[in-house]
């Protein structure tokens, strides 16, 4: 009797786990938009044109996208032949964009210096050239 009250619990034990641990098939996921990502060129750069050593500039970046959907999405590095500089990324959603006017973004670049001396802020304008902003930092 033992034995069989043991298998009987062992059963339904088995039997309530495998019922819970399925899968539910109502659980439906929101489909994931695939994102774009281009490099969207620079217009202006407004900022201080002096600061202080390790005090913290913020200029505004002025940028283009290529419809109204865009946004922006990143700074990264990036060169031009030999010259260093910075380039904004825009994202873009991979449906199609009813807004087809875009009007100029906007972000914020931080920029900090640990020494003194003249230093170039520079942006992507275009595919050859840069944007460049001087600051002297005392």
């Amino acid at each position: 009797m033992k034995s069989f009250k043991l298998k009987s619990v062992l059963v339904v034990l088995f039997l309530s786990i495998a019922f819970v641990s399925c899968s539910s098939d109502d659980d439906k996921e929101e489909p994931v938009t695939p994102i774009q990502t281009k490099t969207a060129f620079v217009t202006e750069i407004k900022g201080p044109a002096t600061g202080k050593v390790n005090d913290e500039l913020s200029y505004e970046v002025t940028f283009v996208v290529d419809n109204a959907c865009g946004e922006f999405s990143k700074i990264s590095e990036t060169t031009i032949g030999t010259v260093k500089g910075l380039q904004i990324e825009a994202k873009y959603p991979s449906e199609v964009c009813t807004q087809q006017v875009p009007d100029p973004k906007k972000t914020v670049y931080k920029f900090k210096a640990a020494t003194k001396g003249t230093f170039e802020i520079k942006f992507k304008k275009s595919e050859k050239e840069f944007l460049t902003q001087k600051v002297v930092i005392e």
